[in-house]
């Protein structure tokens, strides 16, 4: 048996019959082998990420318009009422640049405030304008559907496990250190 990320021996490809002729019905239900993919959590990830992305856009995205990481946003937002520029770069993964983009697109919007901490005025916080509040509000209530589409497709445990093993994928750090080779001699 192969192990992970081991490329099948080479031989005749399970679509061909005997004589060397197509047998369409094999071709028909697995037309293309994806050999060392099989093992890539990336792909597997990526391919999902195509059927999670329609879903968002049919349910929230194209009537809300709303890209995903602003519905993140206005949902980190509503569920911790108010945070730093810094705490929402870590929790959307976005670099302080990208992250300061978004804000001033999502304040030019009128879906955001951001005020002076009391407490330390270089610091700031982000929070909901009542704009936001409202939008929040109604991507809320589309959320139920749009996560619904895949209830067919998952059983809720199977769901639990996908969202606790996709967040420990996402946790993952790996330090540059155990990427760089390591010096000639060592």
């Amino acid at each position: 048996m192969a192990g992970p990320l081991s490329r099948s021996p080479a031989g005749t490809p399970p679509e061909c019959g005997q004589d060397g002729g197509m047998d369409t019905s094999h071709a028909k239900k697995n037309p293309v082998r994806q050999g060392v993919l099989d093992d890539v959590v990336g792909y597997h990830v990526a391919r999902a990420r195509v059927t999670t992305q329609a879903m968002f856009l049919r349910h929230v995205g194209q009537p809300l318009e709303l890209r995903p990481v602003e519905y993140s946003l206005l949902m980190l937002l509503d569920a911790s009422i108010r945070l730093t520029p810094k705490q929402l770069a870590q929790a959307l993964a976005l670099s302080a640049p990208n992250l300061t983009i978004l804000l001033d697109r999502m304040q030019e919007r009128g879906l955001i405030d951001r005020i002076r901490s009391e407490t330390d005025r270089r610091s700031q916080h982000v929070l909901l304008s009542s704009a936001g509040r409202a939008l929040t509000d109604q991507a809320l209530s589309r959320t139920p559907s749009m996560e619904a589409d895949l209830d067919g497709a998952l059983s809720r445990a199977e769901r639990a496990m996908l969202i606790e093993l996709l967040g420990k994928v996402a946790r993952h750090q790996v330090s540059a250190a155990e990427h760089d080779p390591p010096p000639h001699g060592q």
